[in-house]
């Protein structure tokens, strides 16, 4: 599953899940993808749920989409963080409009639901944001992996090796 030659952002915002950001960021690298940390804006630095610190590449207004192969979302408390910054929600509806892999584990579902882009989509998701991709339009289940398109979804920590497999798959 290589991913040479492939570009692919990673969001960061404050307290990011460690698991979730840093397992895909490596990941990504060992098959070959480059991986573009981007931020809000609002620091060049953000500490994970930890305190373990992380370093942007770009900012969200800085990014211009149609440069990249896809988007991972990772979770913690980051995505409600996101979703407050405007450059940020559009990069994830401009990635998947334009047919990218977008990529959402745990409570990074709520960049999706900000995205407005689960209408009719089958995601899933960390059990307590359930209600909310339902209420913005998707059918949620509890499954490990869920790919509906180039749309990718997990629940959790545990759930990240299928989720990379997917995306490497999808990538």
């Amino acid at each position: 599953m290589g991913a040479q030659g492939k570009r692919v952002i990673l969001l960061v915002e404050e307290m990011y899940n460690e698991f979730e950001f840093w397992y895909p960021y490596y990941r990504l690298k060992e098959a070959g993808a480059e991986v573009v940390v981007v931020g809000s804006g609002s620091s060049m630095i953000y500490k994970s749920k930890m305190g373990i610190p992380c370093t942007v590449d770009e900012n969200a207004e800085a990014v211009l989409p149609s440069s990249f192969d896809g988007i991972i979302i990772p979770g913690g408390y980051a995505p409600d963080h996101m979703r407050r910054y405007p450059p940020m929600v559009d990069l994830v509806k401009d990635l998947f409009n334009a047919g990218k892999v977008v990529a959402a584990i745990c409570h990074a579902g709520w960049m999706l639901a900000s995205a407005d882009i689960l209408k009719g989509r089958t995601v899933t998701s960390f059990f307590a944001i359930k209600d909310d991709l339902v209420h913005a339009g998707a059918k949620w289940v509890d499954e490990q992996v869920v790919v509906d398109g180039k749309l990718i979804t997990s629940r959790k920590p545990d759930d990240l090796p299928a989720f990379m497999r997917a995306v490497l798959a999808q990538l």
